[in-house]
């Protein structure tokens, strides 16, 4: 598969990104055409080659034409989207962008997602960023997005609701469990829309951070700003990563130890956090201090979900601490095949490894609903979806 790994020391923005992406390969005029199929004017992108500290690549800046450029909130902003001719697979992924951008807004404002807007020029200029820098995405045929840590400023800035702190709020939540690394510089350097972009492709697209590969060919994408002591520059690399290695997914691992709280309102407590999008939840028994049994209630999660959960933690449970850490998951390549049984139709989930199926199982609601109906053992339905499964595949 294709992995993107961006590497910042200048920080991010939307413009950066897209001066990288295109930098790979991605050709202006036909990017250019792509974005006019949005049902929006008044905008081109002009690009000019720029060099500093000894390092050169391309700065991108969305030109807006002097036309009425209405403010535009969530709703406005997926109906321009969703209109459009764009791929289905750029259209999902500007929108899981736009909308992460508004949650965040929204915390920042003590409002709702759909009640955020955005500004005038400020959201014809993400449009364009965020559905631009998705259109090269597919265009390069990217799978996987990995990020290394991002650099942010310190100080203050001064914007329409006043004075704020580096990095500004939206900011701030958007790089809730992402690594940054402070600076010096009294800028903002990794912009919301930057953040957005990259905190939703590692969201959505998956790729772990450490992931390997061999590396192709690299471009460097600049903001407006000269900083003094280093390029305002971003760096994005294609890598080739063995395709039968599995995806590798970024996640969270947290835990606490339970000793003092009812079974029964810890296994409540489990089925909210997995309703809530945890990958995995589990209790481990464990002998605490003063010889006292208890629980290890432990959490898989991506990053996007970590908020959540543990705000489930803290005020669904006795604890008074949670431990964090971030891991790689690996995971089969799945897939969900209908097979037909004497009892009906019954689901079995695939699992490949290196192409191969390695592993198969026969989904459990299905199984259940089939033998309620027919007043059969849930294992024999199983069973039988089985060697069904193994006929279809042609194994009999």
């Amino acid at each position: 598969m294709t992995l993107l790994r961006i590497d910042s020391i200048g920080g991010a923005s939307g413009n950066m990104l897209l001066g990288a992406l295109m930098g790979l390969g991605v050709d202006r005029e036909r990017l250019v055409t792509a974005l006019r199929g949005l049902p929006i004017e008044g905008f081109d992108l002009v690009t000019r080659e720029v060099k500093q500290h000894g390092h050169v690549g391309l700065h991108v800046e969305v030109e807006v034409v002097d036309v009425p450029h209405p403010h535009r909130g969530l709703a406005a902003i997926t109906q321009i989207i969703e209109s459009s001719e764009l791929p289905e697979r750029v259209r999902s992924l500007s929108l899981a962008v736009f909308r992460r951008l508004a949650e965040a807004e929204a915390e920042v404002h003590g409002t709702t997602a759909e009640a955020v807007h955005f500004h005038e020029v400020g959201a014809m200029d993400a449009i364009v960023d965020i559905v631009g820098c998705c259109l090269c995405l597919d265009r390069l045929g990217i799978d996987a997005v990995a990020c290394g840590a991002l650099p942010v400023g310190c100080g203050t800035v001064e914007a329409a609701h006043g004075i704020l702190p580096l990095p500004v709020p939206a900011t701030a939540v958007l790089l809730k469990g992402f690594d940054v690394t402070p600076t010096d510089l009294p800028f903002e350097m990794v912009t919301p829309t930057g953040a957005a972009l990259l905190t939703t492709w590692q969201n959505e697209l998956a790729a772990g951070s450490g992931a390997g590969g061999v590396a192709g060919a690299t471009a460097n994408g600049f903001g407006s700003r000269e900083l003094p002591d280093r390029p305002n520059m971003l760096r994005a690399m294609l890598m080739d990563t063995a395709a039968d290695d599995g995806p590798a997914l970024n996640c969270w691992v947290m835990e606490c130890n339970l000793d003092d709280m009812s079974p029964e309102l810890i296994g409540s407590l489990c089925g909210r956090l997995s309703a809530a999008g945890a990958l995995d939840v589990f209790t481990t028994p464990v002998q605490m201090k003063k010889q006292r049994p208890g629980v290890v209630l432990t959490i898989l999660c991506g990053a996007g979900e970590r908020e959540a959960l543990l705000d489930l933690v803290f005020t669904e449970s006795t604890t008074f601490g949670v431990r964090e850490y971030p891991v790689t998951r690996r995971v089969l390549e799945r897939e969900l095949v209908p097979v037909q049984t004497p009892y009906g139709q019954i689901h079995v989930k695939l699992g490949r490894w290196k192409g191969a199926i390695v592993t198969r199982a026969p989904e459990y609601e299905d199984c259940t609903a089939a033998a309620d109906a027919h007043g059969a053992p849930v294992k024999v339905v199983y069973e039988v979806a089985l060697k069904s499964l193994e006929r279809s595949l042609g194994n009999e």
